[in-house]
């Protein structure tokens, strides 16, 4: 009896098994207010449960008898080459969910040909991630009440060779979650202040209170961020597509469509459904990148679809790193990578290219008001 191909993988089958396996073992093995920690979302967690579920009103044109013999999914994102759309999003304070924390994701980054998006909030000094990969990486920037706390870091990321900054706009304070005590977790120093101690008066009473994110902050920051890096800066945490052009028009060189992982605030529209309208407002004058919910390669291949230039994910990572530390990332990367392949092939979608609107159709049930 003849058997069925399996396409150009053979290895989709273990891709959602492996995530789910990577937060059950990661709820396993972490202190339950760590797990809490990076799985919360604001309020009621409507955003967070909707991020996931979003991207499942979405349903697949695919295409017949087309090439799929081989699938290519390597694109380039501001000049940097990737082998994949998949990028890592900037997730604060790895070191709690591992001893290795940033280098490990770092080298998992460099094994897989992704790009990494490294979190003012790391556990681990900025140089010490960025010599422990050779990964193209971008520095994800919250403007700290301090601008001089943030110009430093800034200057630093440039001189370890960041090619990107990602100045995070939907973070003036720290969304409330229910499912925590207070607005976070008790962060000890030696992880909240590893990348600012250096600068900062070690006599300095306000010390946390400076490195916090300032809530004055306006669309000039982008020009500031630019002109004081000569790099590219991108606003993440984008919903709207006016608010799109307003980026762009203040500077940035592209946006990034996120509700913050369901973190900030609660009823928040789903990443999924603000896509396309930010998508048509950018038109094509920079890049758009999507994250929240996005946890299979059919969720993947939608957000690209829909005209994302790549998308990042955030929790699978953080689950795999403690999992299973670099292995586990790698394995969750590459999990990701072979479905994505995989429905790709099913779409009849030989490459990035060959994804466009033509091949998704969205339900009714979230049309706009």
């Amino acid at each position: 009896m003849p058997t069925e191909s399996r396409g150009p993988v053979d290895r989709t089958a273990m891709t959602l098994t492996a995530l789910a396996e990577h937060e059950d073992k990661a709820a396993a093995l972490l202190p339950a207010e760590v797990y809490d920690y990076f799985a919360a979302g604001a309020g009621a967690e409507t955003t967070l449960h909707e991020s996931r579920t979003a991207w499942e009103h979405y349903r697949v044109r695919p295409r017949v008898l087309r090439d799929v013999g081989r699938v290519d999914l390597s694109t380039s994102l501001l000049g940097a080459e990737v082998s994949s759309p998949v990028v890592l999003a900037p997730t604060a304070f790895q070191g709690l969910a591992h001893t290795e924390g940033e280098r490990a994701t770092a080298r998992a980054a460099a094994a897989t040909g992704s790009l990494l998006a490294l979190s003012t909030r790391s556990s681990t000094p900025l140089e010490e991630v960025a010599a422990a990969g050779s990964a193209p990486w971008w520095f994800q920037v919250y403007a700290m009440r301090d601008r001089d706390l943030t110009l430093r870091l800034v200057e630093r990321a440039v001189s370890a060779g960041a090619r990107a900054l990602v100045l995070t706009g939907d973070t003036p304070y720290v969304g409330v979650k229910r499912r925590v005590t207070g607005t976070r977790i008790a962060i000890p120093d030696d992880h909240f202040l590893v990348n600012l101690q250096q600068h900062l008066d070690p006599d300095r009473a306000d010390a946390r209170r400076a490195a916090e994110q300032d809530p004055t902050i306006t669309l000039e920051a982008i020009s500031w961020l630019a002109e004081a890096s000569g790099l590219p800066v991108l606003v993440k945490g984008v919903l709207r597509g006016d608010e799109a052009v307003a980026c762009l028009d203040a500077g940035a060189a592209g946006v990034v469509v996120s509700n913050h992982g369901g973190r900030q605030l609660d009823r928040a529209v789903p990443s999924a459904i603000a896509l396309p309208e930010v998508v048509d407002a950018v038109a094509g004058r920079g890049p758009v990148l999507v994250d929240g919910g996005i946890r299979s390669g059919l969720d993947c291949l939608i957000a690209l679809a829909l005209g994302a230039s790549a998308v990042m994910v955030g929790r699978p990572v953080v689950w795999g790193l403690a999992a299973g530390g670099e292995a586990g990332v790698v394995e969750a990367l590459e999990a990701l990578r072979a479905d994505l392949t995989h429905v790709m092939a099913l779409a009849g979608a030989p490459s990035l290219a060959d994804l466009d609107r033509s091949l998704v159709s969205a339900t009714s049930i979230w049309s706009p008001l």
